[in-house]
């Protein structure tokens, strides 16, 4: 999967370990590891908790997108 580059850049980025990050997601440091270098899948949630501590999407995440800043809250849709 090609996104992990972009999230490896996203940590150094903000001059975070994988152990500090790690520690936010709740997943061990070689888990995360595991996942930055493609070693794993990284699953949706952990995924969703990273898109969130970055205040980003997790389409900027895995590369669908070249955009960085999160999509706008959903309005209601009334009839």
């Amino acid at each position: 999967m090609a996104y992990y580059s972009r999230i490896r850049d996203l940590r150094e980025d903000n001059d975070l370990s994988q152990k500090e990050l790690a520690k936010h997601l709740h997943v061990s440091q070689r888990s995360y590891s595991h996942y930055e270098n493609g070693d794993r899948a990284m699953p949706i949630d952990i995924l969703e908790r990273l898109a969130a501590y970055y205040n980003t999407s997790m389409d900027y995440l895995v590369e669908r997108t070249d955009v960085k800043r999160p999509y706008p809250p959903a309005k209601d849709v009334k009839n």
